[in-house]
């Protein structure tokens, strides 16, 4: 199910809908198929309904269990815009999280020999604020996602300093200040922000 639309705002578009690998869902599946196997057998092989029916009522909870696990897949959602990022997961209780993209410092992944051999990961995102670095797991190719949102922070910076260069009420100090932070996140160089700057300042 992709993300409702209804939730964006005007003029923002989705870049990336993305739901957890299916390796968060391989221990229920497995959990699964183990224990239908076992009941099976016992049925088949064992005549007796003191061993059959502890084997079904296994069966049920790793039915159920997986079937949980699926439902938090389904509810499971990161998306990214072209104005935030946002976090959202629950089945009957929802939290979820967004973070601008003018608010994200630094993106990067984490993988273990496992989640490389199937090219899986875990996606940290260090932000202004309180809460700092969050950790997002489970997400197939997280270098790709990395540089997706990295492009799309470089993109909505982008479109912030032409909304700058097009707004006459602001002030040259206010400009300068614009600048630095560009200049801090690495959209414009040191060389760019000097030039800029200076004629900034000889307006003062």
């Amino acid at each position: 199910m992709a993300f409702p639309k209804k939730y964006l705002n005007d003029g923002e578009e989705i870049i990336l809908d993305l739901r957890p690998h299916w390796f968060f869902l391989f221990g229920p599946g497995v959990a699964l198929v183990g224990a239908l196997a076992l009941a099976i057998w016992v049925s088949q092989s064992i005549d007796s309904d003191w061993v059959l029916f502890p084997a079904l009522g296994l069966a049920v909870v790793a039915l159920l269990f997986f079937l949980v696990r699926y439902a938090q897949w389904l509810t499971t959602d990161f998306v990214l815009t072209t104005d935030r990022l946002i976090y959202r997961k629950g089945v009957l209780s929802r939290q979820g999280r967004e973070i601008p993209l003018e608010r994200v410092n630094d993106v990067s992944f984490v993988q273990t020999l496992f989640q490389r051999i199937l090219r899986a990961g875990d996606l940290l995102v260090e932000s202004a604020g309180e809460r700092g670095q969050s950790q997002y797991g489970h997400f197939s190719r997280p270098q790709d996602i990395q540089n997706e949102i990295h492009r799309a922070i470089e993109a909505a910076a982008a479109r912030d300093a032409d909304r700058m260069a097009g707004r006459r009420e602001l002030s040259p100090l206010e400009q300068l200040e614009k600048l630095e932070e560009l200049r801090q996140r690495g959209v414009i160089s040191q060389a760019e922000f000097e030039v800029k700057k200076a004629k900034l300042l000889d307006r003062l």
